[in-house]
């Protein structure tokens, strides 16, 4: 990763971006009043900051971005679990089992990354437990990242049952109510726009406009970050909660093959068998196996009846 650190401005023009969209779309130039009341969002864009931005740090505290994302993966746990505290839920063995094949992969990788931090050569014994102990600290950040993530998913469902689902209004809302708190990471946000601004130029495929590369990679991250949440909201009112978390976890599942072949990161067979285990017990946890067991009992039958 070119600019590790880079996180805060890319979190904040994507929120800038959703928020501008949306203020114009959603709220009509703020004509329009929310269906929630305001207090409500308030409580969840706290939680909503706080879990970007955690997420983003954690990536300075040597978390590397295939385990960074592996972890959050484990986004089903964390909810289960809350869930049986918060919400007094009770649920079947077979979801018990995809959340201990979803725990077993994060520790895995955990484990193995692990002994990657700690085994570096480069480094002496007094840095290498000084690099450890940062990367212990962002474990702790993705588990608190984590848990938050799962608390702000069940506040929302509660507020969904009281008012009415309102997605978009949530997206906006989200977004917007978030941007005065970037300026306690405006000094962050400037250095790491100085820097790229810095970066080599590139020039931009058939309109021939030249900029410097990390602005149009954050063009590119803003957009395609865009398109993401937007497609996510039709599949919540179009499809399933089955079909999008299937969508979803397929989706993590191609951004960590690329995030290795692209960043070249290490990933050993340990990891390949921690990501199994997580993306099995997330199709499990999905009962996507029940789902295609009627589509292809009628697909065998196709030729007996022909």
């Amino acid at each position: 990763m070119q600019f590790p650190g880079c996180g805060n401005i890319v979190t904040f023009s994507q929120f800038l971006f959703i928020a501008v969209e949306g203020f114009i779309f959603e709220a009509n130039f703020g004509r329009k009043r929310p269906a929630i009341p305001m207090r409500y969002y308030l409580i969840m864009v706290a939680m909503f900051f706080t879990v970007s931005v955690v997420n983003n740090y954690a990536l300075n505290l040597n978390i590397a971005m295939p385990l960074h994302m592996i972890f959050r993966s484990g986004s089903l746990i964390a909810s289960m679990a809350l869930g049986i505290i918060i919400l007094k839920k009770r649920y079947s063995l077979s979801k018990y089992t995809s959340i201990a094949l979803v725990s077993m992969g994060i520790f895995t990788c955990t484990f193995m990354s692990a002994k990657q931090v700690a085994s570096d050569p480069s480094l002496n014994e007094e840095d290498g437990l000084h690099v450890f102990l940062w990367w212990l600290l962002g474990i702790a950040a993705l588990t608190f990242a984590l848990l938050m993530s799962a608390r702000m998913g069940i506040f929302q469902e509660t507020l969904y049952k009281q008012f009415g689902k309102h997605s978009k209004e949530a997206l906006f809302y989200n977004h917007a109510l978030p941007l005065p708190g970037f300026v306690l990471l405006a000094p962050n946000i400037y250095h790491h726009a100085v820097l790229f601004s810095q970066s080599e130029p590139f020039q931009i495929p058939v309109i021939g406009l030249t900029m410097p590369i990390m602005w149009f990679y954050l063009l590119m991250n803003v957009i395609t970050q865009y398109v993401c949440i937007r497609g996510v909201f039709i599949l919540t009112t179009e499809c399933t909660s089955l079909t999008v978390t299937l969508v979803v976890t397929l989706r993590k599942f191609v951004s960590l093959i690329f995030s290795i072949l692209y960043f070249r990161n290490p990933f050993t067979a340990w990891h390949w068998l921690g990501t199994a285990f997580v993306f099995v017990g997330t199709l499990m946890y999905t009962e996507v196996w029940n789902s295609l067991g009627p589509i292809l009992a009628r697909w065998r039958k196709r030729p007996k009846e022909e």
